[in-house]
């Protein structure tokens, strides 16, 4: 762990807000966000893992489809915890507020996020991440 550095700074942040724009429709290109290789995600929708060169865009795939007739997606990040850093890599856990709009109602899903960020080109990107549902509701 880097004493120096408690928690994750605006660099380590910025592939996880992109990644987020992304999921609301705000960000093109996964390519960018994600580590070229080594890449793991853990999700709560089928297959829930996917690994290998194609795991971000099978992934973000599997989002798309399943989050159809979406609309207001927003996100809010609580202070990371459990920051680590070793070398060209950093893992913290991010709590994480999702809310957005289907079909009339209004949902509102909490959650951790963590995250493996892997330093390539001088630049960092998501080598993994695994999401975990903390509280869900629906309301009108």
């Amino acid at each position: 762990m880097n004493a120096a550095s408690p928690r994750p700074d605006e660099a380590m942040l910025a592939p996880i807000e992109r990644l987020a724009r992304l999921m609301a429709g705000a960000e093109a290109d996964a390519a960018e966000i994600f580590a070229a290789d080594g890449v793991s995600i853990f999700d709560n929708r089928a297959p829930f893992v996917f690994t290998g060169r194609d795991a971000a865009s099978r992934w973000t795939a599997t989002f798309f489809a399943g989050h159809q007739g979406y609309a207001d997606l927003r996100h809010e990040f609580g202070p990371a915890e459990d920051f680590q850093h070793l070398g060209e890599r950093v893992y913290f856990s991010l709590p994480t507020a999702w809310t957005w709009r289907r079909d009339g109602q209004r949902f509102h899903e909490t959650g951790g996020w963590a995250f493996v960020l892997k330093r390539e080109a001088g630049t960092w990107k998501i080598e993994s991440h695994g999401w975990a549902v903390t509280s869900y509701a629906v309301s009108k």
